[in-house]
Protein backbone atom coordinates (compact mmCIF):
# COMPACT_ATOMS: atom_id res chain seq x y z
CA UNK A 1 0.00 0.00 0.00
CA UNK A 2 2.89 2.12 1.48
CA UNK A 3 4.32 2.02 -2.21
CA UNK A 4 1.38 2.55 -4.47
CA UNK A 5 0.84 5.58 -2.20
CA UNK A 6 4.61 6.96 -3.10
CA UNK A 7 4.02 6.02 -6.90
CA UNK A 8 0.52 8.34 -6.44
CA UNK A 9 2.87 10.80 -4.63
CA UNK A 10 5.98 10.74 -7.62
CA UNK A 11 2.96 11.15 -10.56
CA UNK A 12 1.29 14.19 -8.43
CA UNK A 13 4.88 16.06 -8.28
CA UNK A 14 5.31 15.14 -12.22
CA UNK A 15 2.07 16.95 -12.97
CA UNK A 16 2.11 19.43 -10.35
CA UNK A 17 5.78 20.65 -9.53
CA UNK A 18 6.23 23.30 -12.07
CA UNK A 19 2.54 24.76 -11.25
CA UNK A 20 4.00 25.04 -7.27
CA UNK A 21 6.76 26.33 -8.23
CA UNK A 22 5.74 29.38 -10.77
CA UNK A 23 2.96 30.17 -8.02
CA UNK A 24 5.55 30.35 -5.32
CA UNK A 25 8.16 32.20 -7.08
CA UNK A 26 5.32 34.76 -8.06
CA UNK A 27 4.55 35.46 -4.11
CA UNK A 28 8.30 35.08 -2.73
CA UNK A 29 10.27 36.61 -5.49
CA UNK A 30 12.51 33.70 -6.03
CA UNK A 31 12.63 30.56 -8.18
CA UNK A 32 15.70 29.06 -5.65
CA UNK A 33 13.14 29.94 -2.54
CA UNK A 34 10.34 28.98 -4.76
CA UNK A 35 11.80 25.37 -5.28
CA UNK A 36 12.77 24.82 -1.89
CA UNK A 37 9.67 25.49 -0.80
CA UNK A 38 7.98 23.21 -3.21
CA UNK A 39 10.17 20.55 -2.28
CA UNK A 40 9.16 21.03 1.79
CA UNK A 41 5.73 20.20 0.42
CA UNK A 42 6.70 17.11 -1.02
CA UNK A 43 8.43 15.83 2.07
CA UNK A 44 5.35 16.76 3.96
CA UNK A 45 3.64 14.39 1.37
CA UNK A 46 5.45 11.72 1.82
CA UNK A 47 5.00 11.90 5.54
CA UNK A 48 1.65 12.29 5.64
CA UNK A 49 -0.02 10.56 2.58
CA UNK A 50 0.99 7.01 3.74
CA UNK A 51 -0.83 7.14 6.89
CA UNK A 52 -3.55 9.32 5.89
CA UNK A 53 -4.20 8.57 2.46
CA UNK A 54 -4.12 10.93 -0.67
CA UNK A 55 -6.15 13.86 -0.63
CA UNK A 56 -9.00 14.89 -3.13
CA UNK A 57 -7.02 17.61 -4.29
CA UNK A 58 -3.47 16.86 -4.18
CA UNK A 59 -2.34 19.93 -6.13
CA UNK A 60 -4.05 22.32 -3.76
CA UNK A 61 -2.82 20.43 -0.55
CA UNK A 62 0.70 20.85 -1.76
CA UNK A 63 0.34 24.59 -2.71
CA UNK A 64 -1.58 24.94 1.29
CA UNK A 65 1.48 23.36 2.96
CA UNK A 66 4.24 25.67 0.28
CA UNK A 67 2.31 28.54 1.13
CA UNK A 68 2.55 27.62 4.89
CA UNK A 69 6.08 27.17 4.83
CA UNK A 70 6.68 30.47 3.05
CA UNK A 71 4.81 32.39 6.17
CA UNK A 72 6.63 30.57 8.62
CA UNK A 73 9.94 31.88 6.82
CA UNK A 74 8.87 35.35 6.56
CA UNK A 75 7.90 35.31 9.66
CA UNK A 76 11.49 35.27 10.90
CA UNK A 77 11.82 37.96 8.09
CA UNK A 78 11.98 42.11 8.61
CA UNK A 79 9.32 42.52 6.02
CA UNK A 80 7.09 40.02 7.60
CA UNK A 81 4.01 42.55 7.84
CA UNK A 82 3.64 42.66 4.56
CA UNK A 83 4.94 39.33 2.85
CA UNK A 84 2.56 38.12 5.26
CA UNK A 85 -0.09 39.52 3.71
CA UNK A 86 0.93 39.29 0.26
CA UNK A 87 1.53 35.13 0.67
CA UNK A 88 -1.42 34.63 3.59
CA UNK A 89 -4.29 36.77 1.29
CA UNK A 90 -6.38 33.73 1.21
CA UNK A 91 -5.62 31.10 3.23
CA UNK A 92 -7.47 30.10 5.73
CA UNK A 93 -4.75 28.59 8.87
CA UNK A 94 -8.19 27.77 10.68
CA UNK A 95 -9.80 25.35 8.28
CA UNK A 96 -9.03 21.56 10.09
CA UNK A 97 -10.00 19.83 6.64
CA UNK A 98 -6.34 20.53 4.45
CA UNK A 99 -7.00 18.06 1.82
CA UNK A 100 -10.49 19.90 1.06
CA UNK A 101 -8.56 23.08 0.45
CA UNK A 102 -8.39 24.93 -2.81
CA UNK A 103 -5.33 25.68 -4.64
CA UNK A 104 -5.21 29.56 -5.29
CA UNK A 105 -5.14 29.18 -9.40
CA UNK A 106 -5.68 32.79 -10.18
CA UNK A 107 -3.24 33.63 -13.02
CA UNK A 108 -1.08 30.66 -13.01
CA UNK A 109 -1.06 30.64 -16.49
CA UNK A 110 0.72 34.00 -16.59
CA UNK A 111 3.05 32.36 -13.59
CA UNK A 112 4.05 29.71 -15.92
CA UNK A 113 5.18 31.77 -18.76
CA UNK A 114 7.07 34.37 -16.13
CA UNK A 115 8.96 31.17 -14.87
CA UNK A 116 9.64 29.87 -19.06
CA UNK A 117 11.32 33.31 -19.07
CA UNK A 118 13.11 33.81 -15.89
CA UNK A 119 14.37 29.94 -16.10
CA UNK A 120 15.57 30.96 -19.99
CA UNK A 121 16.64 34.23 -19.27
CA UNK A 122 20.40 35.05 -21.27
CA UNK A 123 21.75 35.72 -18.08
CA UNK A 124 22.36 32.48 -17.58
CA UNK A 125 24.66 30.21 -19.75
CA UNK A 126 22.89 27.88 -22.26
CA UNK A 127 24.11 24.85 -20.12
CA UNK A 128 22.63 26.17 -16.97
CA UNK A 129 19.56 27.50 -18.83
CA UNK A 130 19.01 23.85 -20.72
CA UNK A 131 19.32 22.37 -16.47
CA UNK A 132 17.08 25.31 -14.78
CA UNK A 133 14.55 24.54 -17.45
CA UNK A 134 14.50 20.80 -16.98
CA UNK A 135 14.62 20.90 -13.67
CA UNK A 136 12.10 23.30 -12.85
CA UNK A 137 9.79 22.89 -15.31
CA UNK A 138 10.36 19.35 -16.66
CA UNK A 139 10.05 17.90 -13.32
CA UNK A 140 13.64 16.18 -13.92
CA UNK A 141 15.86 15.30 -10.88
CA UNK A 142 19.48 16.42 -10.80
CA UNK A 143 20.41 12.89 -12.19
CA UNK A 144 17.61 12.15 -14.67
CA UNK A 145 19.27 15.59 -15.92
CA UNK A 146 23.06 14.34 -15.77
CA UNK A 147 21.79 10.91 -17.71
CA UNK A 148 20.14 12.58 -20.20
CA UNK A 149 23.28 14.54 -21.28
CA UNK A 150 25.97 12.13 -19.90
CA UNK A 151 27.95 14.64 -17.48
CA UNK A 152 28.25 14.03 -13.90
CA UNK A 153 25.15 14.67 -11.52
CA UNK A 154 27.62 17.27 -9.30
CA UNK A 155 28.23 19.46 -12.72
CA UNK A 156 24.57 19.34 -13.17
CA UNK A 157 23.45 19.97 -9.36
CA UNK A 158 26.61 22.66 -9.53
CA UNK A 159 25.00 24.29 -12.91
CA UNK A 160 21.58 24.87 -11.04
CA UNK A 161 23.11 26.23 -7.99
CA UNK A 162 24.78 28.88 -9.69
CA UNK A 163 21.88 29.38 -12.08
CA UNK A 164 19.74 30.31 -9.08
CA UNK A 165 22.64 32.69 -7.41
CA UNK A 166 23.01 34.02 -10.65
CA UNK A 167 18.77 35.17 -11.11
CA UNK A 168 18.94 36.19 -7.68
CA UNK A 169 21.77 38.52 -7.96
CA UNK A 170 21.04 39.60 -11.15
CA UNK A 171 17.72 41.03 -9.84
CA UNK A 172 15.89 39.06 -12.44
CA UNK A 173 12.31 40.10 -12.42
CA UNK A 174 9.31 37.39 -12.22
CA UNK A 175 7.66 38.82 -14.76
CA UNK A 176 7.27 38.58 -19.01
CA UNK A 177 9.01 41.12 -21.18
CA UNK A 178 7.09 43.06 -22.97
CA UNK A 179 8.28 44.81 -26.50
CA UNK A 180 11.53 44.33 -28.03
CA UNK A 181 12.97 42.67 -25.04
CA UNK A 182 9.93 40.22 -25.83
CA UNK A 183 11.44 38.89 -29.23
CA UNK A 184 14.96 38.40 -27.93
CA UNK A 185 13.68 36.87 -24.68
CA UNK A 186 11.30 34.54 -26.28
CA UNK A 187 14.14 33.44 -28.80
CA UNK A 188 16.50 32.31 -25.70
CA UNK A 189 13.58 30.11 -24.48
CA UNK A 190 13.12 28.67 -27.56
CA UNK A 191 16.84 27.86 -28.39
CA UNK A 192 16.17 25.64 -24.93
CA UNK A 193 13.35 23.68 -25.69
CA UNK A 194 15.12 23.15 -29.23
CA UNK A 195 18.14 22.56 -27.75
CA UNK A 196 16.48 19.67 -25.64
CA UNK A 197 14.59 17.92 -28.39
CA UNK A 198 17.51 18.14 -30.70
CA UNK A 199 20.27 16.23 -28.17
CA UNK A 200 17.20 13.82 -27.85
CA UNK A 201 16.17 13.56 -31.74
CA UNK A 202 20.24 13.15 -32.11
CA UNK A 203 22.56 12.45 -29.32
CA UNK A 204 25.87 14.32 -29.56
CA UNK A 205 26.97 11.64 -27.37
CA UNK A 206 27.29 8.72 -26.16
CA UNK A 207 26.21 4.74 -27.41
CA UNK A 208 22.72 6.02 -27.88
CA UNK A 209 21.66 7.43 -31.23
CA UNK A 210 18.40 8.75 -29.87
CA UNK A 211 17.25 9.77 -26.33
CA UNK A 212 13.15 9.55 -26.92
CA UNK A 213 12.89 10.80 -23.27
CA UNK A 214 14.70 14.34 -24.01
CA UNK A 215 12.32 14.72 -27.13
CA UNK A 216 9.12 14.10 -24.85
CA UNK A 217 10.37 16.43 -22.22
CA UNK A 218 10.94 19.05 -25.10
CA UNK A 219 7.69 18.71 -26.63
CA UNK A 220 5.70 19.12 -23.30
CA UNK A 221 7.42 22.24 -22.85
CA UNK A 222 6.57 23.41 -26.75
CA UNK A 223 2.92 22.60 -26.26
CA UNK A 224 2.90 24.59 -22.41
CA UNK A 225 4.78 27.43 -24.22
CA UNK A 226 2.00 27.23 -27.59
CA UNK A 227 -0.84 27.44 -24.98
CA UNK A 228 0.58 30.24 -22.42
CA UNK A 229 2.06 32.42 -25.88
CA UNK A 230 -0.89 31.45 -28.38
CA UNK A 231 -0.27 34.67 -30.76
CA UNK A 232 3.71 33.97 -31.35
CA UNK A 233 4.36 32.11 -34.96
CA UNK A 234 7.80 31.11 -33.57
CA UNK A 235 6.54 28.67 -31.01
CA UNK A 236 4.10 27.02 -32.93
CA UNK A 237 6.26 26.90 -35.57
CA UNK A 238 8.80 25.10 -33.30
CA UNK A 239 6.40 22.81 -31.68
CA UNK A 240 5.01 21.91 -35.04
CA UNK A 241 8.82 20.85 -36.05
CA UNK A 242 9.55 19.16 -32.86
CA UNK A 243 5.67 16.87 -33.69
CA UNK A 244 6.77 16.41 -37.11
CA UNK A 245 10.69 15.35 -36.52
CA UNK A 246 9.39 13.39 -33.19
CA UNK A 247 7.11 11.42 -35.70
CA UNK A 248 9.95 9.68 -37.49
CA UNK A 249 10.73 8.23 -34.01
CA UNK A 250 9.94 4.59 -34.64
CA UNK A 251 11.91 4.39 -38.05
CA UNK A 252 15.08 6.13 -37.08
CA UNK A 253 16.62 2.98 -35.41
CA UNK A 254 17.21 -0.71 -36.23
CA UNK A 255 16.58 -3.71 -34.26
CA UNK A 256 20.06 -3.30 -32.76
CA UNK A 257 19.61 1.04 -32.38
CA UNK A 258 21.45 1.16 -35.14
CA UNK A 259 20.84 4.81 -37.04
CA UNK A 260 18.52 4.57 -40.11
CA UNK A 261 18.92 7.58 -42.40
CA UNK A 262 16.37 9.25 -44.33
CA UNK A 263 15.92 7.75 -47.61
CA UNK A 264 16.18 4.07 -45.76
CA UNK A 265 13.42 4.87 -43.69
CA UNK A 266 9.54 2.81 -43.27
CA UNK A 267 7.72 5.62 -43.53
CA UNK A 268 4.73 3.31 -42.54
CA UNK A 269 6.12 3.30 -39.16
CA UNK A 270 5.86 7.10 -38.86
CA UNK A 271 3.60 8.35 -36.60
CA UNK A 272 0.31 9.95 -38.50
CA UNK A 273 -1.08 11.18 -35.41
CA UNK A 274 1.64 13.48 -34.29
CA UNK A 275 2.17 14.87 -38.41
CA UNK A 276 -1.15 15.80 -37.98
CA UNK A 277 -0.57 17.79 -35.11
CA UNK A 278 2.48 19.25 -36.46
CA UNK A 279 0.92 20.58 -40.16
CA UNK A 280 -1.55 21.39 -37.83
CA UNK A 281 0.52 23.50 -35.37
CA UNK A 282 2.68 24.89 -38.58
CA UNK A 283 -1.08 26.26 -40.35
CA UNK A 284 -1.48 27.98 -36.57
CA UNK A 285 1.98 29.48 -37.52
CA UNK A 286 1.54 30.48 -40.84
CA UNK A 287 -1.02 32.03 -40.17
CA UNK A 288 0.14 34.53 -37.43
CA UNK A 289 3.30 35.20 -39.38
CA UNK A 290 2.00 38.40 -42.03
CA UNK A 291 4.00 36.34 -44.76
CA UNK A 292 6.93 36.45 -43.00
CA UNK A 293 7.86 33.46 -41.49
CA UNK A 294 10.80 33.03 -38.89
CA UNK A 295 13.11 30.16 -38.53
CA UNK A 296 11.10 27.75 -36.66
CA UNK A 297 8.24 28.32 -38.91
CA UNK A 298 10.59 27.43 -41.87
CA UNK A 299 12.22 24.50 -40.15
CA UNK A 300 8.66 23.57 -39.65
CA UNK A 301 7.65 23.77 -43.44
CA UNK A 302 10.73 21.56 -44.41
CA UNK A 303 9.73 19.30 -42.64
CA UNK A 304 6.31 19.24 -43.50
CA UNK A 305 8.07 18.39 -46.76
CA UNK A 306 9.29 15.32 -45.72
CA UNK A 307 6.71 14.34 -44.14
CA UNK A 308 3.87 14.80 -47.15
CA UNK A 309 5.95 12.85 -49.20
CA UNK A 310 4.82 9.03 -49.48
CA UNK A 311 7.80 7.83 -50.53
CA UNK A 312 11.23 9.59 -50.66
CA UNK A 313 11.52 9.31 -54.09
CA UNK A 314 7.94 11.74 -53.92
CA UNK A 315 9.86 14.63 -51.94
CA UNK A 316 9.52 18.23 -53.69
CA UNK A 317 13.35 19.11 -53.39
CA UNK A 318 13.30 22.24 -55.27
CA UNK A 319 10.97 23.52 -53.01
CA UNK A 320 12.70 22.30 -49.55
CA UNK A 321 15.98 24.07 -51.52
CA UNK A 322 13.95 27.17 -51.18
CA UNK A 323 13.15 26.65 -47.90
CA UNK A 324 16.67 26.45 -46.97
CA UNK A 325 17.32 29.61 -48.91
CA UNK A 326 14.72 31.39 -47.05
CA UNK A 327 16.11 30.21 -43.75
CA UNK A 328 19.32 31.07 -44.86
CA UNK A 329 19.09 33.82 -45.37
CA UNK A 330 17.00 34.45 -42.18
CA UNK A 331 19.52 33.19 -40.00
CA UNK A 332 22.96 33.44 -41.97
CA UNK A 333 24.38 30.03 -40.44
CA UNK A 334 26.92 27.77 -42.38
CA UNK A 335 24.71 24.82 -41.16
CA UNK A 336 21.35 25.57 -42.83
CA UNK A 337 23.87 26.53 -45.98
CA UNK A 338 24.61 22.70 -45.31
CA UNK A 339 21.66 21.48 -45.60
CA UNK A 340 20.76 23.48 -48.42
CA UNK A 341 23.56 22.00 -50.64
CA UNK A 342 21.95 18.62 -49.62
CA UNK A 343 18.79 19.54 -50.93
CA UNK A 344 19.93 20.94 -54.21
CA UNK A 345 22.33 17.51 -54.38
CA UNK A 346 18.73 15.98 -54.53
CA UNK A 347 17.01 18.54 -56.80
CA UNK A 348 20.25 19.12 -59.16
CA UNK A 349 22.47 16.76 -58.77
CA UNK A 350 25.27 15.93 -56.30
CA UNK A 351 27.80 18.06 -58.38
CA UNK A 352 25.55 21.48 -57.52
CA UNK A 353 25.77 20.70 -53.82
CA UNK A 354 29.08 19.82 -53.65
CA UNK A 355 29.90 23.33 -54.81
CA UNK A 356 28.25 24.77 -51.84
CA UNK A 357 30.10 22.19 -49.56
CA UNK A 358 33.34 23.37 -50.81
CA UNK A 359 32.52 26.84 -50.25
CA UNK A 360 31.43 26.04 -46.56
CA UNK A 361 35.10 24.61 -46.02
CA UNK A 362 36.80 28.01 -45.96
CA UNK A 363 34.00 28.43 -42.07
CA UNK A 364 36.74 27.80 -39.65
CA UNK A 365 33.68 27.18 -37.29
CA UNK A 366 32.03 24.46 -39.54
CA UNK A 367 35.29 22.92 -40.52
CA UNK A 368 35.19 20.31 -37.48
CA UNK A 369 31.92 20.13 -37.92
CA UNK A 370 31.42 16.45 -38.47
CA UNK A 371 28.32 16.69 -40.70
CA UNK A 372 30.68 19.19 -43.54
CA UNK A 373 32.75 15.98 -44.02
CA UNK A 374 29.90 13.43 -43.92
CA UNK A 375 27.75 15.31 -46.46
CA UNK A 376 30.86 16.41 -48.65
CA UNK A 377 31.54 12.28 -48.33
CA UNK A 378 28.15 11.20 -49.59
CA UNK A 379 28.41 13.72 -52.63
CA UNK A 380 31.83 12.57 -53.79
CA UNK A 381 30.80 8.87 -53.53
CA UNK A 382 27.02 9.58 -55.85
CA UNK A 383 29.85 11.19 -57.81
CA UNK A 384 31.95 8.17 -58.30
CA UNK A 385 34.71 10.06 -56.76
CA UNK A 386 34.95 6.92 -54.12
CA UNK A 387 38.42 7.32 -52.46
CA UNK A 388 37.92 10.76 -51.55
CA UNK A 389 34.40 9.84 -49.85
CA UNK A 390 35.93 7.40 -47.87
CA UNK A 391 38.67 9.48 -46.76
CA UNK A 392 36.00 12.37 -45.54
CA UNK A 393 33.96 9.86 -44.11
CA UNK A 394 36.95 8.43 -42.21
CA UNK A 395 37.29 12.30 -40.83
CA UNK A 396 33.93 12.98 -39.84
CA UNK A 397 33.60 9.22 -38.02
CA UNK A 398 37.05 10.91 -36.01
CA UNK A 399 35.01 14.14 -35.66
CA UNK A 400 31.82 12.91 -33.87
CA UNK A 401 31.60 12.20 -30.10
CA UNK A 402 28.31 9.70 -30.67
CA UNK A 403 28.97 5.75 -31.23
CA UNK A 404 26.30 4.86 -33.13
CA UNK A 405 26.91 7.52 -35.43
CA UNK A 406 30.99 6.48 -36.02
CA UNK A 407 29.91 3.59 -36.54
CA UNK A 408 27.79 4.35 -39.29
CA UNK A 409 30.35 6.75 -41.02
CA UNK A 410 33.30 4.10 -41.06
CA UNK A 411 30.97 1.45 -42.42
CA UNK A 412 29.44 4.00 -45.11
CA UNK A 413 33.74 4.59 -45.58
CA UNK A 414 34.61 0.79 -46.33
CA UNK A 415 31.63 0.38 -48.59
CA UNK A 416 33.70 2.66 -50.80
CA UNK A 417 35.95 0.41 -50.77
Amino acid sequence: MASDTHRAIEAVWRIESVRLIAGLTRLVGDVGTAEELAQDALVAALEQWPAEGVPRNPGAWLMTIAKRRAIDRIRRDETYQRKVEEVGRDLDESTPDIGALVADDDGIGDDLLRLVFVACHPVLSTEARTALTLRLLGGLSTDEIARAFLVPEPTVAQRIVRAKKTLANAGVPFEVPQGRELAARLSSVLEVVYLIFNEGYSATVGDDWMRPALCEDALRLGRILARLAPREPEVHGLVALMEIQASRAAARTGPGGEPILLADQNRARWDQLLIRRGLAALERAETLTGGRPGPYVLQAAIAAGHARARRFEDTDWERIAGLYEQLAETTRSPVVELNRAVALSMAFGPATGLALVDQLMAFPHVRDYHLLPSVRGDLLAKLGRLAEARAEFERAASLTQNARERALLLGRAVACG
